[in-house]
Order: C-alpha cells, then sequence, then structure tokens
C-alpha cells in the first residue's frame, strides 16, 4: 500500500478530499474521505454530522470536545464522531494536526465499531501497538489514493479499513460466539429482504421471529445500532435508490415496488434520507 505522509507530500500540497459519488450500498458506505495538513489552531465546529466520521492523526496534536469532555489527540491515535453528535475539533497552535480521515455508515459500520471498542462516549482509538496505527494509516491513504477506483473497489477499501481498525485497535473486543439474537437477527433481515415491498409493520417481523414487539425492538437495536423502523425505512429507501439508478422506471411504479402506494409520502421519506427528490436522484446518478 502506498503511505502518503509529510515526508511525501510537497509542502504546496495541504488537502486531498473526495467524495464518494455511489449511495446504493447497504452494508457500508463511504460519503467522502481525505487527507489533510492542517493549518495552526485549525478548527471544525460545532457541528453535528449525519455518519460516522474518523480521523486517525498522523502527526501533531490537537483537542476534541465532544461529550462535555475534552480530549488531547496527538499523532499515532484518532478520533471517532457519531451520527447527531455535535464536535469541535482544532488543531494545536505549535504542532498542528496532520490526519487522514473517512466518513462512512451502513449495517456493519455500527458492528465494526463495537468490536473496535469506540463510539460516542470512548471516542478515542488507540492502537494496539505502533505498527498497528501504521497499518490503519497505511489503509486509509490508500483509499485516498485510489479515489478513481470503481465504486465497488472503493467499498471494498473501506471493508478492509473497518478490518483493520477493529484489528488494531487497544480496545478491540473480542467476537462473542453466535448466539440466539444472532438467528433471530438473521431471521428478520431474511423477512425484510423478502418482504420489505408489501406492507409489513414491526409486529410482522417480530412475530416471524417469534418474539413480542417490544423485546425484538430492543434486541434489534442493541444488534444493528438502530431501531426495526429506522432500517426498515433505510432498506426501502435504499432499493429504491438502486431501482432510480438502474431503471428507467416511472417514480410511481418504484414508489409502490417499495410500499409507498402514495408517491408524495415516498417522495418525502426518500428526500429525509437522501436530501434530494426521486427525480433529481436519478437525473444525478441514473446508469443508463
Amino acid at each position: 500500500m502506498q503511505d502518503c505522509t509529510k515526508r511525501n507530500v510537497s509542502t504546496e500540497t495541504k488537502l486531498r478530499f473526495h467524495v464518494f459519488q455511489d449511495e446504493r450500498f447497504v452494508d457500508l458506505n463511504l460519503y467522502q474521505y481525505g487527507w489533510e495538513q492542517t493549518e495552526p489552531l485549525h478548527s471544525y465546529g460545532p457541528y453535528a454530522r449525519n455518519h460516522y466520521l474518523f480521523h486517525y492523526v498522523i502527526s501533531g496534536k490537537g483537542l476534541l470536545l465532544a461529550n462535555g469532555q475534552e480530549y488531547a489527540i496527538e499523532g499515532g491515535h484518532g478520533f471517532l464522531i457519531t451520527p447527531g453528535e455535535v464536535t469541535t475539533y482544532r488543531a494545536d497552535e505549535q504542532d498542528p494536526w496532520e490526519y487522514t480521515w473517512i466518513e462512512f455508515d451502513g449495517l456493519r459500520a455500527h458492528e465494526a465499531l463495537n468490536l473496535a471498542g469506540i463510539s460516542g462516549q470512548n471516542p478515542v482509538y488507540s492502537p494496539a501497538s505502533a505498527k498497528a496505527g501504521q497499518l490503519l494509516q497505511e489503509q486509509m491513504l490508500f483509499l485516498v489514493n485510489h479515489s478513481q477506483d470503481s465504486p465497488m473497489r472503493q467499498i471494498g477499501y473501506g471493508f478492509l479499513f473497518l478490518d483493520q481498525l477493529v484489528q488494531s485497535s487497544a480496545s478491540h473486543q473480542a467476537q462473542s460466539p453466535r448466539r440466539l439474537r444472532d438467528f433471530y437477527m438473521k431471521e428478520a433481515l431474511s423477512f425484510i429482504e423478502q418482504h420489505y415491498s408489501e406492507d409489513i409493520s414491526i409486529e410482522d417481523i417480530s412475530s416471524f421471529c417469534g418474539l413480542n414487539r417490544s423485546y425484538f425492538s430492543k434486541v434489534f437495536r442493541d444488534t444493528m445500532g438502530e431501531s426495526p423502523q429506522g432500517f426498515l425505512l433505510h432498506y426501502r429507501m435504499a432499493r429504491a435508490a438502486q431501482l432510480l439508478t438502474e431503471s428507467r422506471l416511472p417514480i410511481s411504479t418504484i414508489s409502490t415496488m417499495v410500499s409507498y402506494p402514495n408517491q408524495l409520502h415516498f417522495s418525502r421519506a426518500f428526500k429525509n434520507i437522501y436530501g434530494i427528490s426521486p427525480r433529481d436522484y436519478r437525473a444525478k446518478h441514473l446508469a443508463l
């Protein structure tokens, strides 16, 4: 993998920034990523993100303000910002940060971060060893340096990043053996995949799994990191986005195919997730 540290970058190049252009992936999606040599006291925030944002600090030092606390972060460590969390981070005046970052989300993101032992309440990443941190840095910079690769390949790099984040973290949690609740979640996800186009309810899903709704909702949130309602909405909108970009079916037809007989309601739900209307999304991403 190519290592792009301060030694390899000309003094005139202080920022590289890339926006991932494909939003159809469900297990893991990337939103933007990059590298920067910050100026002294460079600050960002207070601001709340819509997705997970992880910074790995290559050199220098600075402060993260989150949860009403200040965290001092220096080279060889990193920090996580979680969705909806208002944070500020600021480079040191004498020894400003050089860092690389990835903004991401998806069904596997919550699970991976749990295994890495980092969260909104425990946002600081420390590597198990200097070599482990170096490998994470290289993996992240590899993605930055290969921004022209295909979306599928970039998602592959994203999974490698998550794996290295988990394996390199000093707070790494051992993955527990398969449990009964994992079976329930597999059943629930299979049911959603097969019936998302129908007018199904959370009661239907929990009943299929043989659980009462209250317990099912708790197990689902603990495992997947969001409520069953939120997951079902995101799943339907992801499938709609795929149909919008891979077919020329009328939007009214796609609306019905993801269980929204009312196109206006579908358009509102889609815009809440993707920030633009289904029509504008198709105009921007249509692959045909």
